[in-house]
């Protein structure tokens, strides 16, 4: 079987992503680095998470080949639903677990991060956001592929400031989700392995910095958050987010 991590950008879907990879192959799944380098899949699953990219029908077939071969791994996406996911997830052939957050302190985080990867003179996926419009632009097709994911009635969905905050609830909704044994050692070793106070910020492929909630509060002028409502508003309302 192949599991889906897919998550909003600068919500912890790097943490989010390894932490279910190591519960996968804690009972036994195995390695998604080691299914790209078996498969020669180094060009469909690309940087140290495996990241599928766009759910096309090429990619999918790709890493469905060894899934088929009796392997369970875990992949991450950024991407939306499409057509065949929709198919595999409902076939049962692909389990997806998305997570998401306040998509203003996404937004604001993406912003940092991509400036200050170029101050640094190494430039990101982020770091075409040089302002709050573009920042904007970039996010409102986020909470797009966010909604889409949200009425997927068969995938997992986690609010990032949930799993922060109560991690132990969140984390055991997830190997529930995923039918692994919460009793065994190596699952709940898997899990203290992630928890939220143990980050480190060289741990490689986290993209994890101890978030701060609501953090756009005090780093937007009340002009942009006024903006923010008015774009974000109804997917705002919609997860119970404080407007």
């Amino acid at each position: 079987m192949i599991i889906l991590s897919v998550g909003m950008p600068r919500a912890g879907s790097g943490w989010y992503y390894n932490l279910t990879h190591d519960l996968v192959t804690a009972a036994g799944g195995q390695d998604a680095r080691e299914i790209r380098r078996r498969f020669h899949l180094q060009k469909i699953l690309t940087e140290v998470n495996c990241n599928i990219g766009a759910l096309t029908a090429r990619r999918l077939l790709a890493v469905l080949i060894p899934s088929l071969l009796g392997n369970t791994f875990v992949i991450k996406a950024h991407a939306g639903p499409t057509p065949l996911g929709k198919r595999l997830i409902r076939a049962g052939m692909l389990r997806a677990a998305y997570i998401y957050r306040d998509p203003r302190d996404a937004m604001l985080s993406a912003y940092e991060n991509g400036q200050k990867a170029l101050q640094n003179g190494r430039p990101n996926a982020f770091s075409h956001l040089t302002d709050f419009e573009a920042s904007v632009t970039f996010m409102q097709a986020y909470i797009k592929i966010s909604e889409a994911w949200l009425d997927c009635e068969e995938a997992l969905h986690t609010r990032y400031e949930s799993l922060v905050g109560d991690y132990d609830v969140e984390a055991a909704r997830l190997v529930n989700f995923l039918k692994l044994d919460r009793h065994s050692p190596a699952i709940q070793a898997a899990i203290d392995r992630y928890r939220p106070e143990q980050a480190r910020s060289d741990q490689k492929g986290l993209h994890f910095n101890k978030g701060i909630s609501e953090r756009f509060r005090n780093k937007m002028t009340l002009e942009q958050q006024q903006v923010l409502l008015e774009k974000f508003g109804d997917y705002l309302e919609r997860l119970g987010y404080e407007l």
